[in-house]
This record gives structure tokens, sequence and C-alpha cells, in this order.
């Protein structure tokens, strides 16, 4: 009786859960696999590791029953792809958090309707900066630069920088479409102190604005054809003048949703 409860000890398998992430080798040989069969040459050289060193983790990947092979190529199988179809999507939302997760953690994103804090994944890697104090009200120099090289430029805003008017009309000179999103507190003071000069502006062709009253939670969003820019407001309502700065395809498909949530309640500004 011994032997056999030692045998059947020897024999049980590990959580799934380990199998996935105990190991970066086993995990990234099924990310790899996701889009399709790959030869063990190329799982190698991906992988910067020897055949020797690799063999044994792609057995316990068979062994359980997520990747099979033939002849020097392997593949996930039903279950496997089951799985990793799903494993990617919470591994690129703990890329997301995983940057800076006190950040996240102080900070509200309770602005970010479900259907995209469900789809957070989709902003990859991001950049947590923060500027010097002097710079604090000032747009990010990175984003600023890169809107004078882009189609278009949106966002949705509870402020304008002091510098607003010069930033718009040299975007408007580079011929950038702007579509802005602004509150009606912010419009009310445009149109008490800033008149004459967003009159201009919303009578030029490449400027669209729009005001929403429904505008909560964070101070200000925007996106280029490179990146994604966001201002969140800390747990107390408090802003600290950090930024996210984030820049893959993904991540602007994204913002365009974002910015769609909000110009679905907006109104636009066509004569003040």
């Amino acid at each position: 009786m011994r032997s056999y409860a030692l045998k059947k000890v020897d024999y049980m398998k590990k959580p799934l859960t380990d199998v996935l992430f105990m190991s970066e080798k086993r995990k990234n040989v099924l990310l790899l696999l996701q889009d399709g069969a790959k030869e063990m040459e190329f799982l190698l050289d991906s992988l910067s590791t020897t055949r020797q060193a690799l063999l044994p983790q792609v057995r316990i990947l068979e062994d359980y029953h997520l990747t099979t092979h033939y002849n020097d190529t392997y593949e996930l199988t039903t279950i496997g792809k089951v799985i990793v179809n799903k494993m990617f999507p919470l591994l690129n939302t703990l890329l997301v958090f995983d940057d800076d997760i006190d950040y996240w953690g102080k900070h509200r994103i309770d602005f970010i309707p479900p259907y995209l804090l469900k789809r957070i994944n989709e902003l990859g890697k991001c950049k947590i900066i923060t500027p010097p104090l002097i710079e604090a009200y000032e747009l990010l120099q990175e984003f600023q630069l890169s809107s004078y090289n882009s189609m278009s430029l949106y966002g949705v805003t509870t402020f304008f920088h002091p510098h607003f008017n010069k930033l718009f009309y040299e975007l408007i000179s580079n011929n950038v479409n702007i579509y802005v999103i602004i509150t009606e507190e912010l419009l009310n003071d445009l149109l008490l102190h800033h008149r004459a000069v967003f009159e201009g502006l919303i009578k030029n062709s490449l400027f669209h604005a729009f005001v929403c009253q429904h505008i909560d939670g964070f101070l200000s969003f925007a996106f280029n054809d490179k990146y994604i820019l966001l201002d969140l407001l800390m747990d107390n309502g408090e802003y600290d003048n950090k930024h996210i700065l984030c820049s893959n395809s993904e991540s602007l498909k994204w913002g365009k949703e974002l910015f769609d949530h909000y110009l679905k309640n907006s109104t636009a500004i066509t004569d003040v």
C-alpha cells in the first residue's frame, strides 16, 4: 500500500496555472505558437536558448495536452488554443499595471466605461512620466512634437494650458485636424476670458469643438497618430502632474473608442 501511494504522488500533475506561469520558457512557447505552428529552430532563435534547455519544457506542455508536434514542428492543441486565447489578454493586462502598480492603484480609472475597462490590456506597456513641477500644466513635449506630424489630434479635457491658442494655431498651420471635447465649465471660462481667440478657432475648418456635461473622474486624455496621453486624478480627486503615455496601435484604437464614448453625449460648438 505504501509503495502504491508513493507511485500515485509521483504521477500527480501540477495545476495548469503552474505550467503556464511558473516557467518563462513554457509561457513564451505558448505565445509564439498562438498564430500557428512553428519549427523548433524558430522557437530556439526567438527565445535565444538551446534545444537541450527547451526540450524539457516543451515535453511538459505536450504532457498537459497543450501542444503537439510532428517531425520538428510544434503547434497548439485545441485545448492549448482555448487557454492561450484567454491567457494573452491577461498577460497584456498585467503588462499595463505592472509598470507602476502603485500609480494605477492610487488613481481613478472608474471614468472608463466598463466595456473599455475590460479591454485595458490594449493599452500595452505604457510609461508613467513625471515632468518637472514647472512644466506641470504644459503639454508633454514628446506628445506635442508628435502631434505636429500627425493627421489628427483628439482630446477630452477639463482645462486648457495657458498657451493653448499658440499650440492650436501651430497645429492648424501644419494641417492637423483638431477634435476636442470640453466641459461646460471650461467653455464658460473660455467665453469669459478668451472669447475672441476661441471664436477664431471654431471658425477654422480644421478645428472641431464639442461640449459635454458628463466629464468627471479625470483631468484629460488625448491621442494623435502615435501616442495616447492620459492625465488621471488621484483617488482623493487631486492632480499630481504625472502622465501616462502609450504608443501601440491597439492603444490608439482604444483611445478613439473612449473619445467616441464622450462624443455621443456631446454637442458641437459652431457659434459663440
